[in-house]
């Protein structure tokens, strides 16, 4: 076990989802938004691969990354529907070159809300009081 790595992960997605938060508030450019959903999103992931001293995988492909930490973190089909979303937010809209698209604010709004449930879960799961990691 690993906690404090976990913590360093936490607080770096948190200050992702942070970002996000704000500049959905108010209302930014959403392929800006989608790239700091999305790697917050990444990091609490690796935030339990972390804690349980595994594997850090390089990849950027949510629903891979979920099927390490799946045994911790339990989602339903349509919350692997958004991570399948926000995977397509690091493809097109992280680097130029890309077909790029401005997500719909309403996309953006639920991935935002899972992500910020998904950080509670994975506070719960990892037994990290997120005091901790909202810094």
């Amino acid at each position: 076990m690993n906690k404090t790595a976990a913590i360093e992960w936490l607080r770096k997605a948190y200050h992702d989802l942070s970002s996000a938060d704000i500049l959905f508030r108010e209302h930014h450019f959403t392929d800006s938004i989608s790239v700091d959903l999305h790697y917050a999103i990444e990091k609490m992931f690796k935030s339990v691969l972390a804690y349980e001293n595994k594997k850090i995988s390089k990849t950027h492909d949510l629903l891979e990354l979920y099927t390490y930490v799946k045994e911790y973190v339990n989602l339903r089909d349509e919350e692997l529907d958004v991570l399948d979303i926000a995977t397509e937010y690091h493809i097109h809209e992280a680097y130029p070159g890309y077909k790029t698209f401005m997500p719909e604010r309403t996309e953006i709004e639920k991935v935002l809300g899972f992500a910020k449930k998904l950080l509670d879960n994975v506070c719960n799961v990892l037994d990290i009081n997120t005091n901790l990691v909202k810094c």
